[in-house]
């Protein structure tokens, strides 16, 4: 007999259910078994309003004939296509769909814990990211119809009001974990943001749970990670190569040929061994080293790390020096015992920072944190400074290589201003008989002041400054990585074609005169 009342049972809960107050499913779903987030979802949409509306709480029916555009608060606002009702009311014949939408407390929903792995010789940690990131701490939810839709052709358009003092916000969604513990995360999956100063505007293909998070850390798979970091250590290791056979050929071109330019680009050079070498040798001392080691070590190989990192943005500086003073001032720039000079300030001013640093307790392990696609973060170590000192590192990291990268790069500009000049006013010496002729010379000069302003680019240390693109994109992090991790490959193309150059100087003279008078100026003198 007990069998046959099994199904009676199940219709008088569902009966149950569908005179629930809405008031009380928020308890309810707190006290239950089941996560609370799948609880209110699936209760929500069949709960009664009884009395008085709940404040910042709409629950009506609206037709999916036309656009629905809510603002539960005046601070967040949904607007819904008439295709995207359409389909959440499934295949009822119902002319009208349930809209719910709501704010919740940030703090309810429970972040996974961190999850331990290591992958290929990396010690990561995966780990969520704070409550207290999430935007005024308040979450829309969304729900329409009975039916869950995803991949809209039409995005959810959700609005989430701010300050103009916050930045860099990323609208997400709840996204429950495996362990049926009622925990979970923030994922950006099928959402985009768009800020437009006072309101962020998320275009989501779902209906969920959504936040925005401000200050987030760039999205990174972790398989991006490892990839990133096989072409850190691969290009490192190239350049070491290539940066130890370029100081071979400078040395030999300063024997042959002393100059001041090539004396320059052998402590540039050297300046990029001891870099690489250093960021190598720090990578693999951390993976020798156990949770909590914190060792000496490991900050002697910081403080070598940012000796060299100093001394090369140095150098390039010094490099771009050289450059202003044969463009700019171009007589009476003899400099008694010009190299030693300049040697005083590429090696002596990062080794005055970085015992200072040092002597104050500056280096140690730092975490780098980045997340994946589902908002996770990933932490990988190295020996650096310590992550409580980021105002050394913003001073002597950040600030100090801006500042170089923008001098040098007006240098570049005057350089490109003088090829200009100088191609404009040997053009009226071509015959109009030769004129095949005279158009494949016009781009072999072009070829010619191309790869002039490309090795120069490199010499002057401009790739850093892609730095600004790793904030906005995945493939600006890509870019930023391989340019810079082959920088010893650039060198050692730039030292090649100095050594091409010194050999074919007399012949270019007679061919090109203008080109010799640039080139002249920009590699040797």
């Amino acid at each position: 007999m007990w069998i046959s009342l099994v199904p009676l049972t199940l219709v008088w809960l569902s009966m149950t259910q569908a005179f629930e107050p809405c008031q009380m499913v928020w308890d309810a779903c707190q006290k239950g078994d089941v996560p609370w987030t799948r609880c209110y979802e699936d209760r929500i949409g069949s709960c009664t309003v009884k009395g008085r509306l709940m404040a910042n709480f709409i629950h009506r029916r609206v037709s999916w004939t036309q656009e629905a555009d809510e603002s539960p608060t005046p601070q967040h606002r949904v607007r819904i296509s008439s295709s995207a009702l359409q389909r959440s009311r499934g295949a009822t014949s119902e002319e009208e769909v349930l809209l719910v939408a709501t704010v919740i407390n940030s703090t309810f929903f429970k972040l996974s814990p961190p999850l331990q792995g290591t992958g290929r010789g990396i010690r990561i940690t995966l780990d969520r990211p704070s409550p207290r990131t999430v935007l005024g701490g308040l979450v829309l939810a969304v729900r329409a119809g009975n039916h869950p839709v995803s991949d809209l052709s039409q995005a959810i358009k959700l609005t989430f009001k701010h300050n103009k003092q916050v930045e860099d916000g990323a609208c997400v969604f709840w996204k429950e974990s495996l362990l049926e513990d009622g925990t979970g995360y923030w994922s950006t999956s099928g959402c985009d943001t768009s800020d437009n100063g006072s309101e962020f505007i998320c275009s989501c293909n779902h209906l969920s749970f959504f936040a925005v998070l401000v200050n987030p850390v760039l999205s990174v798979d972790e398989g991006d990670a490892v990839n990133l970091s096989y072409i850190t250590y691969i290009g490192s290791a190239l350049s070491i190569f290539f940066t130890v056979i370029s100081l071979i050929i400078y040395i030999c071109l300063q024997r042959r040929r002393p100059e001041k330019a090539i004396g320059v680009h052998l402590q540039l050079t050297g300046a990029l061994l001891c870099l690489h070498l250093s960021f190598l040798l720090c990578c693999f001392w951390v993976w020798q080293l156990n949770e909590k080691e914190e060792d000496w070590v490991c900050r002697g190989l910081g403080l070598l790390l940012h000796w060299s990192l100093l001394a090369t943005f140095t150098w390039t500086a010094l490099e771009g020096f050289h450059l202003y003073l044969l463009l700019v001032r171009v007589f009476n720039i003899y400099i008694r015992r010009y190299l030693l000079k300049l040697s005083l300030v590429g090696w002596g001013l990062p080794t005055l920072i970085a015992v200072v640093c040092g002597i104050s307790g500056v280096y140690g392990k730092y975490r780098l944190e980045l997340r994946d696609a589902d908002n996770r973060n990933s932490t990988a170590e190295i020996c650096w400074m310590s992550s409580h000192r980021l105002s050394v590192s913003f001073v002597t990291t950040v600030a100090f290589p801006c500042l170089v990268i923008l001098c040098n790069s007006c240098m570049l500009g005057l350089v490109v201003f003088k090829l200009w000049g100088l191609r404009a006013g040997g053009g009226g010496a071509e015959s109009s008989g030769d004129s095949k002729k005279m158009t494949r010379e016009k781009w072999l000069k072009l070829w010619k002041d191309c790869a002039t302003v490309l090795g120069l680019s490199c010499v002057l240390g401009l790739p850093w400054g892609l730095a600004s693109t790793t904030y906005t994109s995945l493939f600006g992090i890509y870019v930023f990585t391989i340019l810079n991790s082959l920088q010893g490959v650039f060198m050692f193309l730039w030292s090649l074609a100095l050594s091409c150059k010194s050999r074919s100087d007399n012949n270019s003279s007679v061919r090109d005169p203008s080109t010799q008078k640039v080139m002249t100026t920009s590699f040797n003198n």
